[in-house]
């Protein structure tokens, strides 16, 4: 079954409403977790369910995803016909970049034609790099194949008020997709129950129906050429096979329902706290499903004086701490230290994420702040505490969020 699969990721997504993180990257090769990229979980996905011819369609400010891939993931071996290809728009076709999902697929239609290194693939499988999430593809496929669909969407039980922000299936008693609908206000809902099934994203084509739609979709002037708005829902009009595959059904040990789109800064905020819980709602430590990455080469945290009296104590709770950190004197609660961080004497770290290479000075003070890549807080400098000064100099969500972003110098 995998010699006849081949994998596209799409990972050129500009990820505006993740601004400022996304000023100098992707969304895809925006960090998470301290170590990880957030490319790292879908790619992980593909590793795990040993899948192991995989294009990732790059496009928006992609040299940081690029460098993560070639230093992180150029372990598979060509002479068997194992790869991780990035593929940036090459203009093949037209003049055009990316137009949307479908058309990021059509413009690179040659890998399929032109059978890319002797692959004759049948089925096709259209993932997103944006995603945090465990999931088996193989047993996607699977359900593909037994199905004898065209095309098997992955979805995911949601409330009908969550589901007007997705991509809405409405399915029969079988679960073959009999309508679709983009954002719904009233959404449909699963047969017998009371929640709906939203799209994540995920899809498997068989080769030929694909090829054959995305070839008229291409030569229709009013299409979006987006999967969602346009692929779907003419294949369920033209009555194809669709089916929707439930994914509460790929149980990876406890992780089976934990599916999130950090496509926001509350999201991707929530999504990186939700690892630091005592019982995380999405577990890292699991060996049977590891998260592989680009591990930088640095020492081992370290946390320094033990001085009470002076309450100059080094110590982190509830928190995840990469290497080369080193929290000398200072306290860190609930938050993600990334690697080479330093937190120095009497300063107070609550509830935030700090990126590669960030100082905190002496007696400075963070909470709920997200601080991107090589940024050095002055001692004595308070953000989060006083929001109305913070929207003064930085972004800052409607929830509170102090988002600093990559390389800022304080004045």
């Amino acid at each position: 079954m995998l010699k006849k699969l081949l994998t596209f990721i799409l990972a050129g997504g500009e990820g505006k409403r993740l601004y400022p993180l996304t000023k100098d990257r992707a969304k895809p090769a925006v960090p998470f977790g301290g170590k990880y990229r957030i490319i790292d979980f879908t790619l992980s996905n593909c590793l795990n369910s040993g899948i192991k011819k995989i294009f990732v369609l790059t496009q928006y400010k992609s040299h940081s995803l690029m460098a993560h891939l070639r230093r992180g993931w150029s372990i598979f071996n060509p002479e068997i016909g194992e790869f991780i290809i990035p593929v940036p728009p090459q203009m093949r076709i037209g003049k055009d970049w990316y137009l949307g999902t479908a058309d990021a697929i059509y413009q690179n239609l040659d890998l399929l034609d032109e059978e890319y290194d002797h692959i004759k693939p049948e089925y096709i499988l259209i993932l997103s790099g944006d995603h945090i999430y465990k999931m088996d593809y193989t047993k996607l496929v699977e359900y593909h194949i037994n199905n004898n669909a065209d095309l098997t969407i992955s979805t995911i039980e949601v409330s009908p008020e969550q589901a007007k922000s997705f991509g809405v299936l409405k399915v029969d008693h079988s679960f073959r997709v009999i309508d679709f609908v983009e954002k719904p206000e009233n959404p449909p809902t699963i047969p017998g129950k009371s929640s709906s099934l939203a799209s994540m994203g995920i899809y498997v084509f068989n080769k030929k129906i694909l090829v054959e739609i995305l070839k008229e979709d291409a030569e229709n002037k009013d299409s979006s050429h987006d999967f969602g708005k346009d692929i779907i829902p003419k294949l369920v009009k033209e009555n194809y096979r669709v089916f929707s595959y439930p994914f509460n059904k790929n149980r990876i040990a406890g992780d089976a329902d934990y599916w999130r789109d950090v496509g926001t800064i509350s999201s991707y905020y929530e999504a990186n706290m939700d690892l630091a819980y005592v019982e995380p709602k999405f577990n890292l430590y699991d060996k049977e499903w590891p998260i592989r990455t680009y591990n930088i080469q640095s020492p081992p945290a370290k946390f320094v004086f033990a001085n009470i009296r002076e309450q100059r104590v080094g110590h982190a709770l509830d928190s995840i701490i990469c290497d080369g950190v080193i929290v000398s004197g200072g306290k860190v609660e609930n938050s993600i230290l990334s690697p080479n961080v330093r937190i120095n004497s009497f300063s107070y770290v609550k509830s935030s994420i700090l990126f590669e290479g960030v100082n905190v000075g002496r007696k400075a003070r963070l909470y709920r702040v997200i601080v991107d890549k090589f940024v050095d807080i002055p001692p004595g400098e308070e953000i989060g505490y006083d929001l109305e000064k913070d929207r003064k100099r930085f972004t800052v969500t409607d929830d509170g969020i102090v988002v600093i972003p990559k390389n800022y110098r304080f004045k």
